[in-house]
């Protein structure tokens, strides 16, 4: 029962995302704002305005019937099916792999975490396509992380290490990419990388996983652009969006993190 749940609440939350990231987009280019509210505006085509019916926002269905076209002008939709497709997955495989026990504590983070996960879709959506990280993302995200370590600290009796955890992941995670910033004049590291790297050194928690965190997305870009280099594909003044990449490397910490980290140790001897 719990993997169907999780796999509507993924597709449900997958199709928001769409929404969320193309009605962000249109906001911050049209005078026309109301139009695309999050909370009040109406599902359209991007092309013809027609409003959408229900039978053609069902996740993933409705995209494949129509073979990824507008049903009443027939072009092409811009949404991608990919959040809808990777969510559920997520859901999954987070309940799967969580490292807390699903009691008290772990439950609730677990349930903050399956809300982080459409936060970072969106942002990853948003900085592939159009090279930005929002701040009305980010900063809700900043919210919800801050009222997470409270309850920690509250209500589960965290105590000072989870504090100090928290403070040393933004400082590390945000600190360094605030340094490549002033160095480079935002030509390295934009300001929303330094913005997320805070938002995930403080859900991380710690200057181990924000360090882990750093490395392996740099890690991961230079994997996915050494084959692009090497094929003609990118240039080395190609720029490429981080925030994908500081994502995946989150993710895979927060499900993985003690696993590599006591990996690390007993593999150097500490």
């Amino acid at each position: 029962m719990i993997y169907g749940l999780l796999t509507v609440l993924g597709l449900c939350f997958g199709s928001f995302t769409n929404a969320l990231v193309w009605r962000l987009h249109k906001q911050a280019s049209s005078s026309k704002k109301g139009a695309y509210s999050i909370s009040r505006g109406r599902s359209m085509c991007p092309h013809c305005k027609h409003q959408l019916q229900a039978l053609d926002l069902i996740p993933i269905v409705s995209w494949v019937a129509l073979r990824g076209r507008c049903r009443y002008c027939g072009k092409p939709i811009p949404d991608t099916p990919l959040p809808e497709l990777l969510l559920p997955l997520l859901y999954l495989f987070s309940y799967l792999y969580w490292p807390l026990k699903f009691y008290g504590e772990g439950i609730t983070l677990f349930i903050f975490w399956l809300l982080f996960l459409v936060g970072f879709m969106a942002l990853a959506l948003y900085d592939y396509k159009w090279q930005m990280l929002p701040n009305r993302v980010l900063f809700p995200l900043a919210g919800l992380a801050l009222l997470e370590l409270c309850l920690q600290l509250v209500l589960f009796k965290g105590g000072l290490h989870v504090a100090l955890g928290a403070v040393s992941g933004v400082l590390t995670g945000g600190g360094i990419f605030w340094i490549l910033f002033q160095l480079s004049g935002g030509t390295w590291i934009g300001g929303g990388d330094v913005k997320l790297g805070a938002l995930l050194g403080l859900i991380l928690g710690g200057v181990t996983r924000s360090l882990l965190m750093i490395f392996g997305a740099s890690l991961l870009g230079t994997l996915i652009m050494l084959p692009l280099l090497g094929q003609g594909k990118a240039k080395k003044t190609t720029r490429v969006p981080f925030g994908p990449f500081l994502i995946i490397s989150a993710i895979i910490l927060q499900l993985f993190g003690m696993s590599l980290i006591s990996w690390y140790k007993r593999t150097a001897g500490l």
